[in-house]
C-alpha cells in the first residue's frame, strides 16, 4: 500500500497546527511519466505455490474479471459512438439527396421558388462535402478507437482467461500426482512403481510451474496493458475529432462565410414579410369574427336576392335514388360554367358536368318534408335533377340564375346587362307598353320574338299592332293553380263517377262512352302556370301577352311552385288529370277552344284561348275569353298539333267521307285510333289500346 500524500496549504491553520489536505494529482503532461506499477506476482514463488501467493493471485484474478466487465461496457459505448457517427454520415448523404430533390417535386404553388431552389442546391453541395468529413471521421473512429479496444479484449483478456484454465488444469493434475505419491506403501516398497510415481509428480510439478509462470507474467503485464488500452482509443478518438473540426472550420471559413451571411439576410427578410402578413391575417380574422351571429345561420340572409346573376356556385343537396322507392340526399358543391351545371364532390380536384342547362326548365317543387327544393328538367324531358338549397335567398337566386342561363344569356356580348334588363322587364310586366312589336324588339332574340303562327294548320295572319289594353284589361287577376273542390273530389271518388287515368282507361260511368268512342287520345305531362280573362279570343298575340304577364307575375311574387298534371287531348275535349288520384281537375270542350299557340323562344310553353258565356250584363249572353298557360316536358308544338288534329277530327265526324279520307292519311293503332307521337320518356304506355304509345306519361 502506498502511503497517503498530503500537502500543506499556507494560511489554513487551526490551533497553531497545519491542516492536511489530500493531494489531487493533475493529469499527466507530455513531459511527465505514468507512475510505475507497484503490485505484481513474483515468479520465484510460483514453484512453491504458497497460500500467500494464492491469495495474491486471487486479487489479480478479481482485478482481471472487473477489467473484463468494464472493457465490455466501454466497448459497447465506443461501438455506439461509431454507429452514431456512421449513421450521421448516411443521414447527411440522404439529406444532400433530399435537398436536390426539392426541384423535382412539382409543387402546385412553386412560383417564386427559384431562389429557394438555388440556395438548397448550394446547401446540398456543402452538405455533401460535410458528408465526406463525417465518413472520414467514422473511419478514423473505427480504426483508432474501436479496433484497439476490440484487440485488447480479444488478445489480452482472452489470453488471461485461457492461461487461467491451463493453470487450473495443471494444478489439479499436480494435486492428483501428489495424492498418488502420498499413498505409496511403507513396508512393501516397489522401486519400479515408486520411480514411476516420482517421475509423474515431477512432470506435473514442472507443468504447473510453467503454467503458473506464464499466468503470473500475463497478469503482471495486464496491469500495464490495461492503461494503454484505456488511453489509446480515447487518444485516437480525440485526434479524429480535432481533425474533423479543423477541416470543417476550413470548409466553413473559406467557402461558406459569404453564402451563410446572404442566406441569413434572406431568411430575416422572409421572416419580416411573414410577420407583416401574419398581422394582416390577424386583423382580417378579427374583422371577420366581429360580424353578427346571423352570418352563421343558414336562413338569415340580410342581402337582397339578386335575380340578374348568370353565374352561381355553392353547396346544394341532391336527391339520388338508392332503390326502387328509396332515396338519399348528398351534399355536394355545384357551380355553373357557361351553359353547364357542374358538380365537384368534396376532396375532388376538379368538377364534372351534370346537366346542359340550355333550354332547360327550372321550377320549385314540393319534395318530401324538405324546404327550398327545385327541379331542373332537360329539354327532352328525360333527365331531371331535384336539388335543395340551404336558404330562401339561395333557393331564389339558384332558380333565377339557372333560368337566365337556360335562356342562353351568357352567349350575348354583355350577359350581365341583358340579365339586368330581363329582370327589369319582369318587374314592369304588369305595366302596359305601347305595342307588342316594341316588346318583341326588347327581347334577347328579336327575330324569334316576333309574333307568328302557332302549330295549328290555319293560315298565318299578318301581325297586328294591338295594344296590350286591347288584349287584356289592366289589373286582371291571375289564377296560378287549379284546386279541385272537396265536394267534387268526393263525388268523383264515390262510386267511380268521373275517374280517368292517362292511359285512356275509364271506369263504367256516364261519360265512359265519350272517352271510349274517341278516335284521338293523347296524354302530355304538363304544369299549369296560370290563367286569366282576356278581351280578344281569335289572335295568338293575346296568348303571348298572357304568357308574358303570367310569367312576370310569378317572378315578381316569387311563385315558383308548380304541380305536374296530365293533359289528355281527345277528339271532343281537353282534360287536366291529377296523376296521383286520376281525378279530372277541369275539362274543356274542344269546340270552345278558339286559339292555341306555342311560345316562340321557350318551346315548352303553350297556351290556348277558351270561349265561354257571360250572363252578368242584363241577362244577355255575351262571349267571354280566358287564356290557360301550360309548361310541358315536350315541345308545345306537339300539343298544339294534337289540339288542331282533334278539331279536324271533330269537324270530319260530320262528314263520313272526310273522316275516312283523314283516317287514310294518318297512322292508326290496332283499335282504330290515331297514332300521333312516339314515347319520349322511354316508358311503354298504352293510350286506349295495347299497342299505342303515349308521348309523355
Amino acid at each position: 500500500m502506498q502511503p497517503k500524500q498530503f500537502r500543506i496549504v499556507s494560511g489554513q491553520q487551526h490551533a497553531g497546527k497545519c491542516i492536511p489536505h489530500p493531494f489531487i494529482p493533475f493529469p499527466p503532461s507530455p513531459t511527465r511519466k505514468m507512475p510505475a506499477v507497484h503490485h505484481k506476482l513474483l515468479l520465484e514463488e510460483a514453484l512453491q505455490d504458497s497460500p500467500q501467493t494464492r491469495s495474491l493471485l486471487s486479487v489479480f484474478e478479481e482485478d482481471a474479471g472487473t477489467l473484463t466487465n468494464y472493457t465490455n461496457q466501454l466497448l459497447q459505448s465506443m461501438q455506439r459512438v461509431f454507429g452514431a457517427q456512421n449513421e450521421m454520415a448516411l443521414a447527411t448523404e440522404q439529406l444532400s439527396k433530399q435537398l436536390l430533390d426539392y426541384e423535382k417535386q412539382n409543387f402546385a404553388l412553386a412560383k417564386g421558388d427559384e431562389e429557394v431552389i438555388n440556395t438548397l442546391q448550394h446547401f446540398a453541395k456543402s452538405v455533401e462535402e460535410l458528408n465526406s468529413l463525417h465518413v472520414e471521421l467514422a473511419s478514423q473512429i473505427a480504426d483508432k478507437m474501436v479496433f484497439p479496444m476490440v484487440q485488447f479484449r480479444e488478445k489480452d483478456l482472452t489470453e488471461i482467461s485461457t492461461l487461467k484454465e491451463i493453470f487450473g488444469i495443471a494444478s489439479d493434475e499436480h494435486e492428483a500426482a501428489m495424492v498418488k505419491y502420498s499413498r505409496l506403501p511403507k513396508k512393501r516398497e516397489n522401486e519400479k512403481i515408486k520411480a514411476e510415481v516420482v517421475r509423474e509428480v515431477a512432470y506435473c510439478r514442472r507443468k504447473q510451474h510453467q503454467a503458473a509462470m506464464q499466468y503470473y507474467c500475463a497478469l503482471n503485464a495486464l496491469q500495464y496493458r490495461k492503461r494503454v488500452a484505456m488511453l489509446e482509443p480515447m487518444l485516437g478518438y480525440t485526434h479524429a475529432q480535432i481533425n474533423f473540426f479543423k477541416k470543417g472550420m476550413e470548409l466553413v471559413s473559406k467557402k461558406m462565410d459569404g453564402f451563410l451571411s446572404s442566406v441569413s439576410s434572406m431568411n430575416q427578410s422572409i421572416e419580416s414579410q411573414l410577420e407583416v402578413e401574419a398581422e394582416v391575417m390577424r386583423s382580417s380574422q378579427r374583422e371577420l369574427l366581429s360580424v353578427d351571429d346571423t352570418v352563421y345561420m343558414p336562413d338569415h340572409d340580410q342581402v337582397p336576392v339578386n335575380r340578374g346573376l348568370i353565374q352561381k356556385a355553392g353547396y346544394l343537396n341532391i336527391r339520388n335514388k338508392t332503390g326502387l322507392v328509396t332515396t338519399a340526399w348528398d351534399r355536394l358543391f355545384f357551380f355553373t360554367q357557361g351553359g353547364n351545371l357542374m358538380c365537384q364532390p368534396r376532396g375532388a380536384v376538379a368538377g364534372g358536368m351534370v346537366l346542359d342547362l340550355d333550354n332547360s326548365s327550372v321550377m320549385a317543387i314540393e319534395c318530401e318534408d324538405r324546404r327550398y327544393c327545385f327541379q331542373i328538367t332537360a329539354p327532352n324531358g328525360k333527365t331531371s335533377l331535384i336539388l335543395q338549397a340551404e336558404s330562401k335567398k339561395e333557393y331564389e337566386e339558384w332558380i333565377c340564375t339557372l333560368n337566365n342561363i337556360s335562356r342562353q344569356i351568357y352567349l350575348t356580348d354583355n350577359p350581365e346587362a341583358v340579365a339586368i334588363r330581363l329582370h327589369q322587364t319582369a318587374l314592369q310586366a304588369v305595366t302596359p307598353i305601347t305595342s307588342f312589336e316594341k316588346r318583341a324588339e326588347g327581347s334577347p332574340n328579336p327575330d324569334r320574338a316576333k309574333p307568328g303562327a302557332g302549330s295549328s294548320r290555319e293560315p298565318q295572319k299578318p301581325p297586328t299592332t294591338l295594344e296590350p289594353e286591347d288584349l287584356i284589361v289592366p289589373g286582371t287577376p291571375i289564377q296560378f293553380d287549379i284546386v279541385l273542390p272537396a265536394s267534387e273530389f268526393l263525388d268523383q271518388n264515390r262510386a267511380g263517377a268521373r275517374r280517368t287515368n292517362p292511359f285512356g282507361e275509364t271506369e263504367d260511368d256516364d261519360d265512359a262512352s265519350d272517352t271510349h268512342d274517341s278516335l284521338l287520345q293523347q296524354v302530355f305531362a304538363v304544369r299549369f302556370l296560370g290563367s286569366m280573362a282576356v278581351r280578344a279570343g281569335h289572335t295568338q298575340e293575346v296568348i303571348y301577352e298572357a304568357m308574358r304577364q303570367v310569367l312576370a307575375a310569378r317572378a315578381i311574387h316569387n311563385i315558383f311552385k308548380t304541380t305536374e298534371s296530365h293533359l289528355m287531348v281527345t277528339s271532343s275535349c281537353i282534360r287536366l288529370i291529377d296523376p296521383q288520384t286520376q281525378v279530372t281537375k277541369i275539362s274543356f270542350q274542344l269546340k270552345e277552344v278558339t286559339q292555341f299557340a306555342a311560345h316562340q323562344e321557350n318551346s315548352r310553353l303553350m297556351g290556348f284561348v277558351l270561349q265561354g258565356s257571360d250572363w252578368s250584363n242584363g241577362g244577355e249572353d255575351q262571349a267571354s275569353f280566358s287564356v290557360f298557360v301550360f309548361e310541358s316536358n315536350t315541345e308545345g308544338e306537339k300539343i298544339c298539333y294534337t289540339i288542331n288534329l282533334g278539331k279536324e277530327i271533330s269537324e270530319a265526324k260530320k262528314d263520313p267521307e272526310a273522316l275516312a279520307q283523314l283516317m287514310k292519311s294518318m297512322p292508326l293503332t290496332n283499335d282504330g285510333k290515331f297514332l300521333l307521337l312516339e314515347s319520349e320518356t322511354g316508358d311503354e304506355a298504352e293510350a286506349a289500346g295495347p299497342d299505342e304509345q303515349e308521348s309523355e306519361a
